[in-house]
C-alpha cells in the first residue's frame, strides 16, 4: 500500500477492492453484538459488496441512478455505499434524524429509484415519503421492515440479497463495470445539512474523494507514520453521522485507503467506554464533542483533589505560553512532572495509542486545542466544506500546530484570498456543482474556483486563518463587523453555559440566547438548597446572577463592540431533534431566530 495508489485508482471501488485483495482475512469492520466486538474481514466485505451490487443491477437499476441510504453507523452502511458505487449507481446518504418532509425533498430532488434502510423505526419516516413521491421502486431493509399500504415499491431483505450467489462471477462483473468508471464520474450526492434553507445536493465525483483521501493520508504518513503492516494498522472509531461528508470521507474512505480498521461506536452515551475499549489511533471529531470531553476531563481531574487541579492549571498555562512562543525556563521541569503524573491518565481515557484527534465541521476555540495539547494529546484542526470533498486544509505538526489556524492546504489544493477576504479553492477536490440547481452552482463556482463564503487570510507560515463566515457576520448599527462564532465559543467554554447564540445585526449592541449547563445547574441547586428544575431555576435572581457572572467573565476578554450586554434563556437545549442544530452540531441561526426572535428583540428594551 502506497500513497501513489490514490493517484492511480480510477474510482473508490477499485481502490477498495485492491485493498481487500491485499489484506484478505484481516478484520476491516467491527460492531458490538451481545457485548462483543464482531469483525468482518476485508475479503468478506468485498464479497458482500459485489453480491449486493449484482442484486441492485438485477432489480433493474441503471448506471447513474441514485440510491438512498438511511441508516445509523454500522458495517452495512459501508457495504451499501460501496455496493451502490460498484453497481455503477450513485449513493445518496440521508440523516437518520430526517423527517418524512425531509425525505420527500431529497427523494424528489435526487430522483432516487431505490433506498436502503436499516430498521423498521427509520422506515416509519421514510416509507410515507416513498409512497407520496412514487419514484422509488425498491426498498431494501437491513432488518425486517413493517410494510406500508400503498406505493408501487418492492421490499427486499438485506440477508436474502447477499446470501448464496456466485461471488466469483459477481466480482468479475464489478471489475468489468469499474473499468469504465473514471475519476470524473459521479460517486455520491451528499445533501448539506444546512444552517439555513432547504438542503442542496453536492455532486461528489470519484476523483474529488480520492484526492481528498490522498491529502489526508499524506498527513498521517508524513507527520505520524502510517501503520500499514499485517499486524499493525490504523484504527478508527466511527461515531459522527456517515451521512455527513466529514465522516464519510474522514471516517470511512480514509481508513479504507489506509487499509485500516473501522469500529462502529454504540452511540454518544457509550462513546467514552468505546474509546477505551477500541484504543483508536485516529479520531475524527466535531468541536462540540471536544468541548464536552474537555468539561468531563476537567471535572474528573478536579475531583482528584487540589494537587491534580493545580497540575492541570500549570499544564494549561504552559500550553498557552507554548502557543504564544513565550515559554519560561520553569515550564520545562513542570512539563516533565506533568508528563509523568497527569498526562498518562488522560491518554489512557483515549486508549493510550491515539496519534491525532482531528477537529472539523465547525470552528474550534483555540483554548480547546491548548487544553488537549496540554493534556498530552495531539489535536489537529481541519477546515473544509461538503463542496470540497470536504477537506481543504489541516494543521500539521511538521509545520507547527497553531490553534487559531486551520493549517496549510492539503496536497493538490490551491487556495487564494479574494479582494474582499473570501477564501477561494481550486483543484480536483472541488465539486462538479449542486444536483439539479444550476443557479446555486453558478453562484459558488466561478472560473474554476469554489467561493467558500468564509473570510480569512494566510499567516506567515502559509497556514489558513479563518475570521468568519460572510453570511454569519454581524454588522452593528455603526457598521462594525463582529464574529458571532468567536463570542459563542468563548461563552460555551464557561462551566455554567452549555450552548449560546448571539445576535445584533444592525443593532447598537450584542445580545445572547443561552442554555445553562445541566450538570452545573444541578450542583448550583444543591449548593443553594433549591429543587432542580431548570425552568424554575431560571426565574431565580440568584441563578440569573450566576449566569450573568459567567457572561461578564467572557466580556472582560472582548472588545467593546463584542460584549454581550443582555441575555435571555432558551426554553430547551438546541438539538437536532428540534431542528435548532445540524447533524454536525452547528447551530441553525434562522431556526433560533424564528423561535426566539421576539424574546431577543425585547432585550433591546430592557
Amino acid at each position: 500500500m502506497e500513497l501513489a495508489d490514490f493517484d492511480r485508482s480510477p474510482n473508490i471501488v477499485s481502490l477498495f477492492l485492491s485493498r481487500a485483495d491485499l489484506l484478505g482475512e484481516a478484520p476491516m469492520l467491527r460492531a458490538k453484538h451481545e457485548g462483543q466486538w464482531v469483525a468482518i474481514s476485508w475479503a468478506e466485505t468485498a464479497r458482500r459488496v459485489c453480491l449486493l451490487a449484482t442484486a441492485l443491477r438485477k432489480m433493474g437499476l441503471r448506471p447513474g441512478e441514485r440510491v438512498l441510504i438511511v441508516s445509523e453507523n454500522r458495517p452495512e452502511w459501508c457495504i451499501a455505499d460501496l455496493a451502490i458505487m460498484a453497481a455503477g449507481c450513485v449513493t445518496v446518504p440521508t440523516y437518520t434524524t430526517n423527517t418524512t418532509r425531509d425525505h420527500i425533498h431529497i427523494l424528489e430532488n435526487s430522483g432516487a429509484r431505490a433506498a436502503i434502510v436499516s430498521t423498521a423505526k427509520l422506515g416509519k419516516a421514510l416509507l410515507p415519503a416513498i409512497v407520496q413521491t412514487d419514484m422509488c421502486r425498491h426498498v431494501i431493509g437491513m432488518e425486517p421492515l413493517v410494510p406500508m399500504q400503498g406505493g408501487a415499491y418492492e421490499t427486499h431483505l438485506w440477508d436474502d440479497l447477499i446470501a448464496g450467489g456466485d461471488a466469483v462471477a459477481a466480482r468479475a462483473r464489478v471489475d468489468e463495470r469499474m473499468a469504465s468508471v473514471g475519476r470524473k464520474d459521479l460517486a455520491c450526492i451528499i445533501y448539506t445539512s444546512g444552517t439555513g434553507g432547504a438542503p442542496r445536493g453536492v455532486r461528489q465525483h470519484h476523483g474529488m474523494l480520492l484526492s481528498n483521501v490522498y491529502g489526508a493520508a499524506q498527513v498521517i504518513d508524513e507527520d505520524f507514520g502510517w501503520d500499514r503492516g499485517p499486524d499493525k494498522r490504523e484504527i478508527f472509531l466511527s461515531f459522527l453521522p456517515l451521512s455527513h461528508a466529514y465522516e464519510h470521507t474522514g471516517g470511512q474512505l480514509l481508513p479504507i485507503g489506509l487499509g485500516g480498521e473501522i469500529y462502529y461506536s454504540e452511540g454518544l452515551d457509550k462513546l467514552a467506554a468505546n474509546i477505551e475499549e477500541v484504543r483508536p489511533t485516529v479520531m475524527v471529531v466535531v468541536p462540540r464533542l471536544f468541548e464536552v470531553l474537555r468539561t468531563r476531563i476537567m471535572r474528573q481531574i478536579e475531583k482528584q483533589g487540589a494537587a491534580a487541579a493545580r497540575l492541570m492549571d500549570w499544564a494549561i498555562a504552559g500550553g498557552m505560553r507554548r502557543q504564544a512562543g513565550k515559554r519560561r525556563l520553569t515550564d520545562y521541569p513542570l512539563d516533565a512532572l506533568i508528563e509523568r503524573t497527569l498526562r498518562p491518565k488522560v491518554r489512557a481515557r483515549f486508549g493510550g495509542r491515539i496519534k491525532a484527534l482531528v477537529s472539523g465541521g465547525a470552528p474550534l476555540n483555540p483554548e480547546i486545542g491548548v487544553f488537549f495539547e496540554a493534556m498530552g494529546l495531539t489535536l489537529l484542526q481541519g477546515y473544509g466544506q461538503t463542496e470540497a470533498g470536504p477537506i481543504i486544509s489541516c494543521n500539521r505538526p511538521a509545520a507547527g500546530v497553531k490553534f487559531d489556524t486551520v493549517g496549510p492546504p492539503l496536497r493538490g489544493v490551491e487556495v487564494r484570498i479574494a479582494e474582499d477576504g473570501e477564501i477561494l479553492v481550486c483543484g480536483e477536490l472541488v465539486m462538479a456543482g449542486y444536483w439539479q440547481n444550476e443557479a446555486a452552482s453558478a453562484n459558488v463556482l466561478r472560473g474554476g474556483w469554489l467561493h467558500t463564503g468564509d473570510i480569512g487570510h494566510f499567516d506567515e507560515k502559509g497556514r489558513i486563518m479563518i475570521t468568519d463566515r460572510k453570511k454569519d457576520m454581524i454588522v452593528n448599527d455603526k457598521g462594525d463587523n463582529i464574529s458571532p462564532q468567536k463570542v459563542e465559543s468563548m461563552l460555551t467554554l464557561q462551566p455554567e453555559l452549555a450552548q449560546a447564540m448571539v445576535s445584533g445585526d444592525r443593532r447598537p449592541y450584542i445580545v445572547g440566547l443561552v442554555v445553562p449547563d445541566a450538570d452545573w445547574a444541578l450542583e448550583w441547586a444543591q449548593a443553594n438548597g433549591e429543587k432542580f428544575d431548570i425552568r424554575a431555576l431560571q426565574e431565580l435572581p440568584a441563578f440569573r446572577a450566576a449566569i450573568r457572572s459567567a457572561i461578564d467573565r467572557v466580556n472582560a476578554d472582548l472588545s467593546v463592540i463584542e460584549k454581550v450586554r443582555q441575555f435571555a434563556f432558551a426554553d430547551e437545549p438546541f438539538s437536532i431533534e428540534n431542528e435548532e442544530m445540524t447533524p454536525s452540531l452547528k447551530i441553525r441561526r434562522h431556526k433560533l431566530k424564528e423561535r426566539y426572535g421576539a424574546r431577543m428583540d425585547m432585550l433591546y428594551r430592557a
